[in-house]
């Protein structure tokens, strides 16, 4: 396990790096990419050429002897789940940082703009089982725990199953909220689960990858593991035959992955372990908030 030192250190790295990124601006672009769950009344006043004479308060209106209207304005406040994937395989990492790591600054970037909106913030850590659970709360605190939990659970050991952490999901959050389903998505037979997840919330993938899962580097022969069957296979990365085979089975695997996100209804996000995440966060908000 991580030691606790470490872990804080990167907890406060991860804090110091997304405190910055989480401006106004983004916080806007958030705010207008999400539908609150209703309208709320919020006032009335006096009646103006070119109001919906259908808002007409008629009780203020028989008091007063002038046309009121009623206001509603949108009811704001949100619930975010992370569901988070703590699988073998996200302790990879070919550069700077893991894919375990890139899922911390990415659940602390986006729980940061959450609670900049006054959401409620709650996490489900899961790999072959579900790991942790920490029900939807509110503030800074809330969002360092998040990314407290994921990092400490980086070095989780195991397969991954999708499917069984939307299930358990649909038992603990009942009422629609927005869903951050993070992952590699190195599973099978969860995209039934996906559409009818889609359905039930706001969902949005975020697809996580590594640049040597694209690509083999020059590297000789190497011997590879799998780390969530520990499976190994010795791979010539210097064959042109075999970086050409290797790169068409991942460009295939990751249109099939986004034709399966298309095709349930879900928003997605690609993320790679060698950039920055807040640019495809911040057209990914753009692009919705056109969308509405």
């Amino acid at each position: 396990m991580i030691e606790v030192s470490e872990l804080m250190r990167k907890v406060g790295n991860i804090r110091i790096l997304t405190n910055r990124l989480v401006d106004d601006r983004l916080a806007g672009d958030y705010h207008s990419s999400f539908k609150g769950q209703g309208v709320e009344f919020d006032e009335v006043r006096e009646y103006t050429v070119g109001d919906d004479v259908r808002s007409i308060d008629w009780n203020v209106t028989a008091k007063t002897g002038f046309p009121y209207v009623k206001r509603f304005c949108e009811e704001r406040e949100l619930t975010v789940m992370f569901a988070v994937d703590v699988s073998g395989s996200q302790s990879y990492g070919s550069g700077s940082r893991t894919k375990s790591e890139l899922a911390a600054e990415i659940t602390c970037l986006l729980a940061l703009t959450s609670i900049r909106n006054q959401d409620n913030i709650g996490l489900v850590l899961f790999s072959d089982r579900i790991v942790k659970t920490i029900p939807p709360r509110k503030g800074r605190t809330a969002v360092m725990r998040l990314v407290r939990e994921v990092l400490a659970a980086g070095e989780a050991q195991g397969g991954t199953d999708i499917s069984g952490a939307l299930d358990y999901l649909g038992k603990i959050q009942k009422r629609r909220c927005v869903v951050f389903l993070v992952s590699d998505f190195q599973d099978e037979g969860w995209e039934k689960r996906l559409s009818a997840a889609a359905g039930r919330y706001d969902l949005i993938c975020c697809s996580l990858s590594d640049p040597c899962e694209l690509s083999l580097p020059d590297a000789g022969v190497l011997e590879l593991e799998d780390p969530e069957t520990g499976e190994t296979v010795w791979v010539d990365t210097d064959s042109e035959f075999v970086k050409k085979k290797f790169a068409e089975y991942a460009e295939a695997k990751d249109n099939e992955l986004r034709s399966i996100f298309r095709k349930s209804g879900a928003d997605f996000i690609s993320f790679s372990t060698d950039a920055d995440p807040i640019e495809n966060v911040r057209k990914f908000f753009r692009k919705r908030a056109l969308r509405r």
